[in-house]
Parts: structure tokens; C-alpha cells; sequence
């Protein structure tokens, strides 16, 4: 008896890593806009923490996450103290999807029609509340 627990044990075991394992591989369904034009919820991130390569970071999180990152920049001014994410669309579910995905901070609506962007993230020197993990 103590063998065939073994085997089950063993055989669970080996079960659990492959499905982390394809969990991992497997692709994911990238955040999409709402309504009949569904698309790929199109990001820009502006630093503006003074901190020198955070946008990529966080550029490359969003990528992660499924998100399109088309622009990172540095911010108008490099003193931000808090960051926010800037829905570009008069519907700020795209803005508030973005947000959920950094932890949470504030999305403001400062919507205009533009081809660069749904969403502006602007990263502040609170940039160490976001969860970029």
C-alpha cells in the first residue's frame, strides 16, 4: 500500500509542475477595448518620476500584461509626485483596466480624439506603489 501512496503522490506531483509549466507557456488573452470595435487597449507611458528607466520598466510590464505600449517617453516635467493613469477616450474602461493592472493608481478622463493612444500612464515618484511584478 505505502508504494501505490508513492506512486500517487509522485504522479500529482509531477502533475502540479506541468500545469504551472503551461500555465506559463501558454498565451494569454491580451485586454481588449469594449464595444463592437473591440482592439488592443493602445498605451503610452510618460515618465515623469526623475528616475532614469522606469518607463521601460513599466512599458515592459504593460507589454507583459498583453497591453500595446506604442509610446514611452519622458513626461513634461520630471517632478510628478504622484503617478496617474489618463483615460484618452470618453469610455474609461480601457484607462481603469490599465490601472487594475498597476495596483490601482487614480485614472483621471482628459479624453481627445487620438491615433497614438487609449490610455497615458504617467509615472510619478510614487512609482514604488505600482505592482510591477
Amino acid at each position: 500500500m505505502g508504494r501505490w501512496a508513492l506512486g500517487a503522490l509522485t504522479l500529482l506531483v509531477a502533475a502540479l509542475a506541468l500545469s504551472a509549466v503551461y500555465a506559463r507557456l501558454r498565451p494569454h488573452r491580451a485586454p481588449r477595448t469594449q464595444g463592437p470595435e473591440s482592439r488592443v487597449i493602445r498605451v503610452q507611458v510618460l515618465n515623469g518620476s526623475g528616475e532614469g528607466g522606469i518607463g521601460a520598466r513599466v512599458a515592459g510590464y504593460l507589454k507583459d500584461g498583453g497591453f500595446q505600449v506604442v509610446e514611452v517617453e519622458n513626461a513634461d516635467r520630471s517632478d510628478y509626485s504622484g503617478s496617474v493613469v489618463v483615460a484618452r477616450r470618453e469610455d474609461v474602461s480601457s484607462a481603469e483596466a490599465v490601472a487594475r493592472y498597476l495596483g490601482g493608481p487614480p485614472v483621471i478622463r482628459q479624453s481627445w480624439a487620438s491615433d497614438v493612444a487609449d490610455v497615458t500612464v504617467v509615472l510619478g515618484s510614487d512609482r514604488s506603489r505600482l505592482h510591477l511584478e
